[in-house]
């Protein structure tokens, strides 16, 4: 019996590959990551199709197996098409009967039909990508090998790069992450040895790495890709997504394209850029900022720079800069027109209205907020109008304006707690905070992070008992959650209180995330507060090294203070101040010890 009349034979574990296989339906009209494997001019057979050898009978075989998709017996129409196929050697017949094939959610018959395509037309690259998805969708991982290798043998040399790097995105559904690195590294190794291509297999490698959670690993092939080619991009933006996964070792790699590579007029500047985003993110906003002025200079028609560049700006209240910044993105957004460039445009607006907020223009921030359209945005705007009414003094108003903004979507009930729990912490409004975030918990009682923030609004108003209850709540929900950890184990630590435990519960943090700086500065304060000043000092350095930051400064000064070394702790709270000179940690350090800096 042809398995394409009955697909419910296949039994309940077909059904989740049905639904797979149903997605490459639309290959033939939408494409997928696979086009970018062997990309080569179409031929002419496989461009037209070629009527002269099309008898009579071959042509109502035709008919008849596209007669039989319509009644729905896709079984025969599949056998009539198959076979029409091998007889006229067309590459568009054998598409079609994968196309039943699928359509009937059989995918051994489709796999059948792609194999018999790729064998009997080799050169076929459309082929060995139908193969290789219907073997992915199938979960037939080990047999994908030799249809990869094929794919990138047969990618023109100019293109082989693409083709390469777009592997890890084929293979992000696999489930068995270790031995789809084990096919792609087999498949890559003729690639490997090649100079030209050496970079991006490593890149690809490295990804795969990624995704199975091997970070040494994919840390070790950025850096075989970068020794290979070192002025290769593939390298570079490996080791950026280590960077952000706290793999900080991955910067030498950057650094090393941009020496190789500097960015020039008309060369894409996708690094430079990437790196800027991930200096904000750590908040090294000083040397953000000297990288994307440099950036703007050199390719000022890049628009994503002047706005990452403009928040920058007005983090640091360089508020005419930031004018200038924006009035020149939104130059270019405009120009652009597209989707990216129209959700930019509301970043922008936003931070217009955030300029004109601090120099007490009300009139023209909700002028500038007016100009935000899409729903998706609304939110954000609302929140910087409750900004607004409560620079004004108008709390109440700001808060009801919150409250009272509709819930279009599921999550905007959960958003409008955290915008106004926020603007009250803006506003040092602990207690109130405190409330709202109670009130958020009732309504999401396993969102973990709610349960947090309330634990840190208890931290401020001087509940321990709770704010303990609530961290351990957190850790019960969720026991990775490497934050509630250090913040209970930092609290109770900066109160000198059960040292031992405070100790143990930022050592758990630490196993894990032990690259997270602001962790390893809890550890550095507890030594310290448990009188072991020499191992604090040595913690705290590496956390100020990883990442420099008002907080770590104070605890790194303070520690360097009590030991007598007083002009390095002087030093370390003047960079502090630079960074943050509001920061209530340096802050209240300095004038608990009377230091003026």
């Amino acid at each position: 019996m042809n398995t394409l009349y009955k697909p419910c034979q296949r039994g309940h574990k077909r059904r989740a590959i049905w639904l797979a296989l149903s997605g490459l339906l639309c290959l033939s009209v939408l494409g997928s990551p696979l086009q970018v494997l062997a990309q080569e001019p179409v031929s002419e057979s496989e461009a037209t199709v070629n009527n002269s050898s099309l008898s009579a009978p071959l042509f109502y075989q035709l008919l008849l197996g596209e007669l039989n998709v319509a009644e729905g017996e896709p079984g025969t129409a599949y056998s009539l098409i198959l076979d029409a196929a091998r007889k006229q050697n067309d590459p568009l017949l054998y598409r079609r009967a994968v196309d039943i094939a699928l359509e009937a959610r059989s995918g051994d018959a489709a796999l059948a039909a792609a194999r018999a395509w790729s064998q009997a037309i080799p050169a076929s690259t459309d082929a060995d990508r139908f193969e290789l998805q219907i073997l992915l969708a199938l979960n037939l991982v080990p047999e994908t090998g030799p249809v990869l290798r094929k794919l990138i043998e047969k990618a023109p040399s100019a293109s082989r790069n693409d083709a390469i790097n777009s592997i890890p995105p084929i293979f992000s559904r696999v489930p068995d992450k270790a031995l789809a690195l084990q096919v792609v590294r087999e498949a890559l190794a003729p690639s490997l040895k090649s100079p030209a291509h050496s970079a991006a297999a490593w890149t690809t490698i490295g990804f795969m790495e990624l995704a199975d959670n091997q970070l040494p690993q994919a840390l070790t092939s950025a850096r075989s890709g970068h020794n290979a080619e070192p002025s290769s991009a593939f390298p570079a933006l490996l080791a950026l997504e280590l960077m952000e996964r706290g793999q900080s070792a991955a910067e030498a790699v950057v650094r090393g394209q941009l020496k190789a590579s500097p960015p020039s007029a008309g060369s894409p500047a996708i690094v430079a850029l990437a790196y800027a985003r991930i200096l904000f993110d750590l908040q090294r906003n000083a040397e953000a900022l000297v990288l994307l002025d440099n950036l703007t200079r050199i390719q000022p028609e890049v628009m994503e720079s002047w706005l990452l560049l403009a928040t920058l700006q007005v983090q640091s209240n360089r508020l005419p800069a930031a004018t200038q910044s924006l009035q020149t993105y939104m130059g270019l957004a405009r120009q652009a027109g597209d989707e990216r460039a129209a959700r930019g445009l509301t970043q922008a607006y936003l931070l217009m209205a955030q300029i004109a907020e601090k120099k007490k223009d009300f009139a023209a921030a909700n002028a500038w907020l007016d100009r935000i359209e899409n729903a998706d945005d609304i939110m954000a705007a609302q929140m910087r109008r409750a900004s607004l009414l409560a620079h004004q003094g108008q709390m109440a108003k700001a808060r009801a304006l919150l409250r009272n903004h509709p819930e279009r979507r599921p999550e905007d009930a959960r958003l409008k707690f955290v915008a106004e729990a926020q603007l009250l912490r803006d506003f040092k409004e602990w207690q109130k905070a405190y409330e709202v975030y109670g009130e958020a918990v009732t309504r999401f009682p396993q969102d973990s992070d709610l349960i947090y923030d309330q634990a840190m609004m208890a931290e401020k108003i001087g509940q321990l008992d709770a704010m303990e209850g609530l961290f351990r709540q957190v850790i019960a929900i969720k026991p990775e959650h490497h934050h509630a950890y250090n913040a209970l184990g930092y609290s109770l630590a900066d109160r000198s209180l059960r040292l031992p435990e405070a100790k143990q519960l930022i050592e758990k943090a630490v196993a894990l995330a032990p690259d997270d700086a602001y962790i390893q500065d809890s550890l550095g304060w507890v030594e310290f507060r448990m009188g072991n000043a020499g191992r604090a000092t040595e913690i705290l350095r590496a956390a100020y090294v990883k990442r420099p930051d008002a907080e770590i400064a104070a605890h790194l000064g303070e520690v360097l203070w009590a030991q007598g070394q007083r002009d390095e702790a002087l030093k370390i709270w003047r960079e502090g101040l630079l960074l943050a000179s509001d920061n209530e940690t340096l802050q209240g350090t300095l004038q608990r010890l009377g230091v003026k800096p």
